[in-house]
């Protein structure tokens, strides 16, 4: 007799291929520095606090400094800096209501590290993009490789139980 296993529980453990490490699988430290970097490594994140690292700014003075960041992404970015500590938000009583940002102590103590960051990536940017074309090129001369039929595994495989 087959005992019959409910769906959802068969497909709990599929999450998907999420770039997120499970965190199940790593260290205390490890995660620690995954989720500061998941804040700190993000493209609006490092062009928010360069620019208020300048000093204090109102929102759309920094959403005029900022090329192409959308109010919705400023306010998400603003709002999540705020969270974890590293921005301040003033809100002045005058009509209308003045709201600075400003970058906490500890929002300043990443201004050196993001400089560096961004200092690296511009002082490596046309190494960065020959190697991008050259693996661009490598890959588009590959033959795409046949797809194997759902359920069934390359000959040597580690589910290859064959003698």
């Amino acid at each position: 007799m087959t005992a019959s296993v409910p769906r959802k529980k068969a497909q709990r453990g599929n999450k998907g291929t999420s770039m997120k490490p499970d965190k199940r699988y790593l260290s205390e430290n490890c995660q620690t520095v995954s989720e500061v970097l998941q804040r700190v490594g993000d493209k609006w994140t490092v062009l928010v606090v360069k620019i208020l690292g300048r000093g204090p700014m109102r929102f759309n003075e920094l959403k005029r400094t900022i090329d192409g960041i959308s109010q919705r992404m400023l306010t998400l970015t603003l709002r999540a800096l705020e969270r974890d500590g590293l921005v301040t938000r003033t809100v002045y009583p005058s009509v209308p209501p003045r709201v600075e940002y400003e970058l906490t102590q500890l929002g300043r103590s990443l201004i050196a590290p993001v400089s560096a960051l961004a200092g690296w990536a511009i002082e490596h940017r046309s190494a960065i993009h020959g190697a991008r074309t050259r693996f661009d090129a490598r890959e588009s001369t590959k033959a795409p490789k046949p797809r194997a039929a759902r359920g069934s595994y390359p000959t040597g495989s580690s589910h290859d139980h064959r003698p």
